[in-house]
Formats: C-alpha cells, structure tokens, sequence
C-alpha cells in the first residue's frame, strides 16, 4: 500500500493486534489516494488491517470511495467475530446484514456489484483482499466434497476446499468484467502477502519455514498477472527479483502517475512487460528491533542475523505431521550462532549455511544490512487499550478510541 519497508514505518514487528493504537502512519501517501489523483474509482472488499483506532486511519478516509469488509484479522468466516467483538463494516458503518454468511461469496457479490454499477467513463481500481485461506479453516462442506475428498489430512482438506470456494468467486469477479467489456482494458494482479502456516493447513514445500519467519517459505510469494493486451509475450515467468514494495510505483507507471518521494519501491513495470533484467537488485526481508533479528537479500545472496523464527524446518504438502512440527523450534534449529548465509539461487530450500565458505560475501552483506539499519523506525508496538473493548462499542470493534 505505502511502498515502503515495514521497518521504515515502525510496523516491523509482528501484525496490529487488536486494541493497539496503531496503524499506517497518516502522513505517508498510500496507492489508493495516489490513483484517486489520477481521476480513479476505488473500492476495497475484504481484508483491512493497517489499524483502525481512529477514523483517520481506516479505508474510506485513506483513498477508498467504498469498503465492504473487516479492520482486524482471525475472525470467523460465518460470524465475522473474533476476539471477544464483531468486525464487519459497509464503510464506516456497522454491517450486521451479512452476519452468518461466508465472507468468500460476500467479498464476491460486493465486487461484482461494484463492476456493475461502475461508471465506465471513468478508471476503476478494486482491491480485493479474499479472508480465504486465512486461519480459523472454515468452508461449506460441499467444496470439501466436491473438490478435496481425496485429501487425507482434515486440516489439510478444509484448506484446499476453502482455495477451491476462492477460485470460484474469483471466476464470478471476472466473468462480470467480461460480461461488460471491461476485461479488454483491464489488468488483473493475484499476489499474496506472505507463506503459508503449517500448523494451519498452509504448505510452503520445498522451501524452508513458515508466515512470521525469515526463510523462504514465510517470504517468497507467487504472483501472476492477467491482461488481454497489455503483454506481447503471455505465459512467461519472470523470474527477476521484486518485492511487494514494488506493486505501488509500477502501477504508478502503468498509469503515468507520481511516486512518492523517498519510497522503497521501484517500478517493475518495463522489466514485466519487456521480459528484462529487473531493476531491483537488493531488499530487505526485515529489520525487527524487539525481536532482534534481520535478513537482507543482495544479488544470489542471503544474510539471517539472528534467530529466523519459530517454525524452521520443510514442511510436506500432504500436511502429514504439521501438527507435531510445531516442536521444530528445537536446539537444531534454533541456532547459537547468529548469522547465515545462504546462496538462494543454487539452494532456495537454504539447507547448506555457507558463510565459512565465502567470508567476503558475509562481510559486504553485513555492512549493507547495518546501512540499511541506520534509517530504521522503531517498531510501534503499544499495549492493548482498555478503551478499545468491543463492550464499549455494543459489542463491535469500532474507532474512536484513540
């Protein structure tokens, strides 16, 4: 949304929980309010969780013409409840309408909505961030059936079937912009934020770790995008380095709008659609001050100071045994030696630390990676407010407490 390194906004260590009074800082510009001064429609259906204390800081008041969706994370699919308070909004207000209903063909039917009645004159941007395949694992069963009844593992079943219900209402989002001619000038962009959980039906196989690591497996996310005729060459892999900071300038390109001064992303645009080197040739995965740990890439090359995290092994697809891997953060894992280095190209599984091997790489990676700390914002990380209980809001996670 913002362009930048999460370390560079003081959000770097873990996620908002709830009752914190945080959220994307205010005075950053964000890719919504960016392309709203390009003339665009925006509508967000889904997943919020960039804060909520404060009106200031959620969708409607940060580039939103509309939001459909929730402000925190791990509510139920149904319910759409967690943690002791409701958490469904129609904009700023309270949505109780689709209480009992599965968020997946919700966020569907609002998008297809939102085509419809759109105004074709004018650009549209939908952010469509699906709850699915988001713990708690809940689906209607006759996806499991129809879909995944050969799937041994209960957990892992309850997940394919909710990928399944997404897939479908994906369909349903693009049918309608066919439908209505939209889809001959239209780029569609499916990304993930991070990998998969293990222990929650998530499968990373054949890289290393887990979400809220520093391997691989928490970080390397597929991505593919879809246009009739913005790509001479379609069904390629472009396998140059990009991270997510990169979605807002390239997007900025595709719509000849300003980036923002001093943002960590750059536009990836010419390399994706000339199939060229990518202009990117280094990142940070993160800089966490309270966990004290980092983990920079340069080129082949990737440096992990301090512990990578609590889930360290290989996790099989089947989800045999995801359950027991939980105790993976043992003694031969949890390494005393502080730094590693890894050649992720020729060892993306990060199975061999070689930093014996090539000392000068260990040490031009360690001085970047404390360059890069200098500019670091400390993680923002208050304590849960009392005032922000739901039973001060008639049971509902609501704003206005900070």
């Amino acid at each position: 949304m913002s362009g930048y390194f999460p370390f560079h906004t003081g959000l770097q260590h873990s996620v908002i929980l709830w009752g914190q009074k945080v959220g994307l800082p205010e005075q950053l510009t964000i890719l919504p309010q960016a392309l709203k001064d390009r003339g665009y429609a925006t509508h967000a259906i889904g997943k919020w969780h960039l804060g909520y204390c404060k009106w200031e800081y959620t969708p409607t008041e940060r580039g939103f013409d509309s939001f459909l969706g929730f402000y925190n994370a791990d509510e139920t699919y149904y319910g759409h409840d967690a943690y002791g308070g409701y958490d469904f909004r129609r904009d700023r207000i309270v949505d109780f309408e689709h209480a009992g209903q599965y968020s997946t063909d919700v966020f569907a039917d609002r998008a297809v909505d939102v085509i419809a009645s759109h105004n074709a004159s004018q650009p549209l941007f939908l952010y469509l961030p699906f709850q699915s395949v988001h713990y708690p694992l809940q689906v209607p069963q006759s996806y499991e059936d129809e879909y995944c009844s050969e799937i041994e593992n209960g957990t892992r079943r309850t997940f394919c079937g909710m990928a399944a219900s997404m897939d479908e209402a994906i369909g349903r989002v693009t049918d309608r912009l066919e439908e209505l001619g939209y889809l001959d000038n239209a780029l569609l962009i499916f990304t993930s934020d991070n990998g998969g959980g293990p222990e929650v039906g998530g499968s990373n196989w054949p890289l290393r770790g887990a979400k809220d690591t520093l391997w691989e497996g928490g970080n390397r996310a597929v991505s593919f995008l879809y246009s009739k005729n913005l790509f001479q060459n379609t069904g390629t892999v472009h396998d140059g380095m990009m991270h997510a900071v990169d979605w807002f300038p390239t997007l900025m390109t595709l719509v000849d709008g300003e980036t923002p001064e001093g943002i960590d992303g750059v536009s990836q645009w010419e390399s994706i659609v000339n199939e060229t080197d990518s202009p990117r040739t280094e990142f940070v995965y993160n800089i966490d001050d309270i966990d004290n740990n980092a983990a920079i890439r340069m080129g082949d090359w990737k440096l992990i100071q301090g512990n990578p995290g609590s889930m360290n092994g290989w996790y099989p697809a089947s989800g045999d045994g995801m359950e027991t891997e939980q105790a993976d953060n043992s003694t031969e894992y949890l390494h005393s030696d502080d730094l590693l280095l890894f050649n992720v190209k020729d060892d993306p599984e990060e199975r061999e630390d070689v930093k014996k091997a090539h000392p000068f790489v260990l040490r031009r990676l360690m001085k970047r990676l404390e360059e890069w700390k200098k500019g670091m914002v400390p993680a923002n990380i208050p304590r849960e407010d009392p005032a922000s209980n739901p039973m001060n809001f008639d049971g509902v996670w609501s704003p206005g407490w900070c």
